[in-house]
């Protein structure tokens, strides 16, 4: 257990389980955390108006070696696909379309990931019959 104290004058003293003991002067400033910057992320689609039975792919830009993962929201049903963008950061995810309900707009949600750093993006395609 670590334990903080401040003591007038703008000391820290931070006293650890095993009983050691540091002093610190404070500055005028005190050091924040930034925000990792949001990992890049573009989507688009292979084919932004497939017919049934027939398969369009979504074509992910990141960081190089991102995990990436994209889901498909349909009218009744979500559908996930994963994978891992190249050296150059570019992936693509095919979507084999069957039986979705034709003039529906299907969103695709696609989020990135590489090591604590996060992103996303999406695009979207309307199947016809």
């Amino acid at each position: 257990m670590t334990r903080l104290f401040t003591w007038p004058g703008r000391i820290l003293i931070i006293v650890t389980a095993t009983g050691a003991l540091t002093a610190t002067a404070l500055t005028g400033s005190v050091a924040m955390a930034t925000p990792a910057t949001p990992l890049p992320c573009t989507a688009s689609m292979s084919n932004s108006h497939p017919a049934d039975f027939t398969t369009t792919d979504v074509r992910v830009h990141t960081a190089n070696f991102a995990n990436v993962t994209t889901v498909a929201h349909y009218r009744t049903t979500n559908t996930t696909h994963r994978g891992t963008a190249g050296r150059k950061g570019n992936l693509s995810i095919a979507y084999h379309i069957k039986g979705a309900t034709p003039g529906f707009k299907v969103k695709v949600s696609v989020s990135v990931m590489k090591g604590s750093r996060t992103g996303s993006c999406s695009t979207s395609f309307t199947p016809h019959a």
